[in-house]
C-alpha cells in the first residue's frame, strides 16, 4: 500500500504559513494555463482542465494561484467548478490589476473602482466569501500607488480578502507598499536560468514575506544535451523541469513555486519534483551553471 507521502509528493516540499496564519505546502499550482490560447477564452478540454485541477488537490496541493485576467475569469470558474466546496487546507489565491483587450494583450489598470469591482467578481467567480490572498497584479504607474493599495486595505477591512500580495516589483517598491499597508507576498519572475529578481527574494527571506515565482521551471540552455543538468538529472532519474524546481525549493523556505499545466501527466511530474532532494554540492553545481 502506498504510503501517504507517497500518494501526495507535493507534502514533501514542506510548508510555509503566508502571512503567518496561511499554512500552505510550498509546492503549489498556478491556473494560467488552464485557459485558451494567449490566455484569452476557453480551454480546448475543459474537462481535462477539471481533471488537472482535481489531481493536483489529490496529490497534496494546497496552494493554487489564478488571477481574474486569466481568461478573463475562465480560470477562476474552472477553479470553482472543479473545487467548490473548497477543503479546509485549500488556500486559493488570484490577482486584479490587469484589463485584457483580446489574446496576448495585457494593459495594467489601478483605478480603485476597478480593483473593488474585480474584487468582487472573483468572489463571485470562486465561490467564495473571502479571498485568502488578494495580488496586485500589476502596479500602474499612472495610479497613485496609496490610492491602489488602499483600495485593497479597504477590502480588507470589510473582510473581503485576507491577505494583500504584490506581482513583478522591485524592493523599492515592497517597501513602499508596506508603509500604506501590510504585505505578505511577492509574486515575480524568477527560475534557475533567470534571477535578476535575486534581491527582491533576498527582501523577501529577510522580512518573512512569501516569494511565488512565476514561469518556474524555465532552464534555459542548461537542458541541452550535455549539459550541466545531464549528470545531476541521470543520478535521480528526473527531467530538467523536475530539477529546475527542486532547486528552487532548495533556494529558500519562503519559496512557493507554482508551476502550471493543462495536462494530468504533466502535473504528476511537476509535483513528483517535491520528493528529488539535491545535496549541497548539486545545488551549488546548478546555481553556477548559470
Amino acid at each position: 500500500m502506498a504510503s501517504k507521502a507517497e500518494a501526495r509528493p507535493a507534502k514533501a516540499a514542506g510548508t510555509y504559513r503566508i502571512g503567518g496564519d496561511l499554512e500552505v505546502d510550498r509546492l503549489g499550482y498556478g491556473a494560467m494555463q488552464l485557459t485558451g490560447p494567449g490566455v484569452w477564452g476557453d480551454p480546448k478540454d475543459p474537462q481535462e482542465a477539471v481533471r488537472v485541477l482535481r489531481r493536483a488537490v489529490e496529490l497534496g496541493v494546497t496552494f493554487i494561484d489564478t488571477a481574474d485576467s486569466y481568461g478573463p475569469f475562465v480560470s477562476e470558474l474552472l477553479i470553482r467548478e472543479a473545487l467548490h466546496p473548497y477543503a479546509d487546507d485549500l488556500v486559493i489565491a488570484t490577482k486584479a490589476g490587469f484589463t485584457r483587450a483580446g489574446p496576448g494583450d495585457w494593459r495594467p489598470l489601478g483605478r480603485p473602482e476597478y480593483l473593488r469591482q474585480q474584487c468582487e467578481l472573483s468572489l463571485r467567480h470562486l465561490g467564495l466569501d473571502c479571498i485568502p490572498l488578494y495580488q496586485l497584479h500589476r502596479i500602474d504607474a499612472t495610479v497613485p500607488l496609496a490610492d491602489q493599495l488602499g483600495e485593497l486595505a479597504l477590502l480588507k477591512q470589510e473582510g473581503k480578502i485576507r491577505h494583500i500580495g504584490l506581482s513583478e516589483v522591485t524592493v523599492e517598491q515592497v517597501e513602499a507598499a508596506r508603509k500604506i499597508t501590510p504585505i505578505v507576498s511577492v509574486q515575480n519572475l524568477y527560475n534557475l536560468a533567470d534571477r535578476h529578481f535575486e534581491d527582491v527574494l533576498e527582501y523577501c527571506e529577510s522580512n518573512d514575506l512569501a516569494f511565488i515565482p512565476w514561469f518556474p521551471i524555465a532552464t534555459g540552455n542548461l537542458a541541452r544535451p550535455g549539459g550541466p543538468l545531464d549528470a545531476i538529472a541521470a543520478e535521480h532519474s528526473a527531467t530538467p523541469a523536475q530539477l529546475a524546481l527542486a532547486w528552487l525549493l532548495r533556494r529558500s523556505p519562503v519559496m512557493l513555486p507554482i508551476p502550471g499545466t493543462s495536462s494530468v501527466a504533466h502535473l504528476e511530474e511537476n509535483v513528483a519534483a517535491a520528493e528529488v532532494k539535491l545535496t549541497d554540492a548539486e545545488f551549488e553545481a546548478l546555481a553556477k551553471a548559470t
